[in-house]
């Protein structure tokens, strides 16, 4: 048992990501059946279409789990009463203040998290009142903070600053990874791009097959002016790059960008003119698997590191 295990009711401290066009109930109810905490992701889901998923959810499983909710989406008011008209009991938030919402679904019960990619921004957290956060380093897929800061640094100093639970995001997909990043000083981790290329993932088979042939230096973090987001190379990002060579305004970034490319790159599996997310972590992940198969590895991985770290001596 540590903190993270013990604020969420659970038996490993690994959280899944809650991506959009990835997390469906499928793979939240998996990842919690496995022992982990599943994450329904919000951002990709109409109001009703995500009551659906919590309802299924809670059908297909009896252990704990959660909903991300990036602030900076629409509908956010009536995504919120949702959550708790539906008894949800874990919330994480991300893309906006955590003030916003902190006391309101505080007063209801609810367990929050924030995803934060800075010291200053978990500083602001945990005067909002969160439970824990989420340090996100700048190898994360999808959106992600301007400082770029990678998960080896970031840890240890927002470990420093914060007193509650910090739980580590941003390159972390295996068993090593994972003690690492708890040797750092976070109390747990949340994996997103392996639970991306996982049976039970909402994502397109296309797209998972493209995470796992996804080699070293095949992502990169781009439109800044608009949220940072690191995507894989494809002719997308292609031809954001052509069009930076042209000094683009805002409003150029916008109109190539246009409406709906993430799902059409992960959801409906369009390769060549979607958007597709995924963290720098990719070129460790060789096959799709089932989530049990996959947070078993993981535990096994890291107990075998355990072991390890204990009878090492320079």
């Amino acid at each position: 048992m540590n903190t993270v295990t013990t604020l969420f009711s659970i038996k490993y401290p690994i959280i899944q990501g809650g991506m959009i066009w990835n997390s469906g109930y499928k793979l939240a109810s998996a990842v919690s059946n496995a022992g982990g905490l599943g994450l329904i992701g919000a951002g990709s889901m109409y109001p009703e279409v995500l009551r659906e998923h919590i309802q299924k959810c809670k059908k297909a499983t009896d252990k704990p789990f959660g909903v991300n909710v990036p602030m900076l989406y629409p509908n956010i008011e009536e995504i919120m009463n949702i959550i708790v008209e539906e008894g949800v009991k874990i919330v994480f938030t991300s893309a906006g203040n955590p003030k916003t919402w902190t006391a309101f679904l505080k007063e209801k019960g609810i367990t929050v998290v924030h995803v934060v990619s800075s010291t200053k921004f978990a500083l602001k957290a945990q005067e909002a009142g969160v439970d824990a956060v989420v340090a996100e380093g700048f190898e994360a897929g999808g959106h992600n903070g301007r400082e770029e800061s990678t998960t080896l640094t970031l840890i240890p100093m927002v470990k420093e600053k914060v007193t509650i639970p910090v739980i580590a995001a941003g390159g972390i997909a295996t068993g090593r990874g994972m003690l690492a990043a708890m040797i750092l000083g976070a109390d747990g981790v949340q994996m997103g791009s392996r639970f991306a290329a996982s049976v039970e993932s909402s994502a397109h088979d296309a797209f998972k097959e493209t995470i796992i042939a996804t080699e070293e230096g095949g992502t990169q973090l781009t439109l800044k002016e608009l949220a940072p987001v690191r995507l894989i190379k494809n002719k997308f990002y292609n031809d954001v790059q052509d069009l930076y060579a042209t000094c683009p305004s805002v409003d150029d970034l916008k109109s190539l960008l246009g409406r709906a490319r993430a799902k059409r790159g992960m959801f409906e599996g369009d390769l060549v003119e979607g958007e597709l997310e995924i963290g720098q972590i990719a070129g460790l992940i060789h096959e799709v698997k089932p989530v049990q198969e996959i947070i078993d590895e993981v535990m096994t991985q890291f107990e075998e590191a355990m072991k390890m770290n204990e009878n090492f001596k320079f």
